[in-house]
């Protein structure tokens, strides 16, 4: 970030506009139900004062958004009309449809955003919220974008300012989030990038100290550097975000409409991480091999590399003990990344310190995202409930269930409906390895400490 920038960031989170929206935000999340409605008749008058306020507020403040203007002057008349027809279910579809952050991915870019919207990891219930963001757009990314790794949908985000909401782990903003009479067409999804990036700076600082890993220098520089690791997050999520759409699928590849057992989601986003890992290594690769790669070819290389040591060292150090243990696909995804590393003997955990042989990791990496890739393949062919066992018999492969699993058991209705064999899946399937119960325990505070945090404040 320049320091233009950086100055421009501190006066818009003083504005007093914004102050003013943020306030009234505020103030009318304890008056909504989890629907959103203002149900109680009493709250109605000091609603009324929070949503002029926030009205007002976003006018004065919308000429900081020249390209917002539409959707925020609709902004403004969807909590209007909320106002006047009672406070019944917000319903902001008209000002959601002219969001169209994605039409305007330039570096820096600022976005005002305000909705009744629910927020992952941070509130199910759809209250009223409001996030100032900017958008990260390097130059490298764009060129990634528009070459072989098009991803029309995809918005990365830096925060600077946010209600209670985003205080939280909460690192997306999804259209689907916000409260609307009808689903439309979602052309967009955001990610905050400088969210990612220190907490993973956080985690995995601790974590190399707690396990005393010797970093690689290239890894230490990018864990040392919040715009490095930001960028190298852009790249991940840029590949993987796409790749739900691409491959060898299901009818469903989200599977969000389907009710399956959680190891299946497990796999999904995983094969998207492992994608972005495989693509990045493709790259650093080619670019080695050209005698004719430029300087630009070469910082491509740098953070292809950067990419690769994100997914490991974020899937095994945070996503493995982050969350509660009921149905976490993404822990298992992590315990299994980690797994398969130390079981083809290019991670070890000798004399209680960690190692990696880094040259042979890429390709014992690639082996895992192959096997995924050959599951999908075969599924098309298979009934639904043979695709699951054969997914169980792969996890199950590297990371031990439970003892008292009937799926390990093969105790299973067969014969009965999907759902019966899903409701058999433990909520904690496959427990944390002693290694992870132990390195948990010592990560705890540091995972904890995450909740919030920004590029800021990393």
């Amino acid at each position: 970030m320049t320091m233009t920038q950086a100055t421009a960031d501190t006066d818009l989170r003083r504005h007093p506009a914004w102050l003013q929206i943020k306030a009234a935000a505020t103030a009318l999340q304890p008056l909504q139900s989890k629907n959103g409605a203002i149900e109680e008749p009493a709250h109605h008058e000091a609603a009324a004062t929070h949503v002029t306020e926030l009205a007002d507020g976003i006018r004065t403040l919308a000429p900081e958004f020249p390209h917002d203007a539409a959707y925020l002057a609709q902004a403004a008349l969807d909590f209007e009309r909320w106002a006047a027809e009672g406070f019944g279910e917000p319903d902001f579809f008209d000002a959601l449809a002219l969001f169209q952050p994605q039409q305007h991915r330039v570096d820096g870019l600022r976005h005002l955003v305000v909705f009744p919207m629910y927020t992952q990891n941070g509130s199910s219930s759809r209250l009223v919220e409001a996030v100032l963001v900017e958008v990260i757009w390097p130059d490298f990314i764009g060129e990634l974008e528009a070459g072989d790794y098009s991803n029309g949908l995809f918005v990365p985000l830096r925060f600077i300012d946010f209600t209670a909401g985003y205080d939280t782990n909460s690192a997306v903003l999804f259209p689907e989030t916000v409260a609307m009479r009808e689903i439309p067409t979602f052309t967009w999804g955001a990610i905050f990038q400088d969210r990612e990036a220190a907490r993973f700076r956080r985690v995995v600082e601790a974590a190399v100290g707690v396990t005393k890993l010797e970093l690689p220098a290239d890894a230490a520089e990018m864990l040392a550097d919040q715009q490095l690791a930001e960028q190298t997050f852009v790249m991940w999520d840029l590949i993987h975000d796409r790749t739900h759409m691409r491959g060898d699928l299901p009818f469903d590849p989200f599977m969000i409409k389907q009710r399956m057992p959680f190891f299946l989601y497990s796999l999904e986003e995983l094969r998207c991480d492992l994608t972005a890992f495989r693509e990045s290594v493709a790259i650093e690769r080619r670019i080695a091999a050209d005698e004719n790669a430029t300087d630009a070819d070469r910082e491509l290389a740098k953070h292809a590399k950067w990419v690769q040591y994100a997914v490991i060292f974020d899937r095994i150090f945070r996503f493995s003990i982050t969350g509660s243990r009921v149905r976490n696909y993404d822990g298992l995804g992590g315990q299994l990344l980690f797994a398969w590393l130390h079981q083809h003997r290019v991670l070890h955990w000798t004399d209680t310190q960690l190692a990696f042989d880094w040259e042979e990791v890429p390709d014992v990496v690639n082996k895992l995202g192959a096997a995924i890739e050959l599951l999908y393949w075969k599924s098309i062919d298979r009934p639904k409930v043979a695709h699951w066992l054969a997914a169980y018999e792969l996890v199950s492969s590297v990371v031990e269930p439970h003892p008292a699993s009937a799926w390990k058991a093969g105790a299973l209705p067969l014969e009965g409906t999907p759902r019966q064999l899903t409701d058999l899946v433990m909520d904690d399937e496959f427990p944390l390895s002693m290694f992870f119960e132990a390195f948990e325990k010592k990560m705890r505070d540091v995972i904890a400490s995450t909740a919030g945090i920004t590029g800021e404040t990393a």
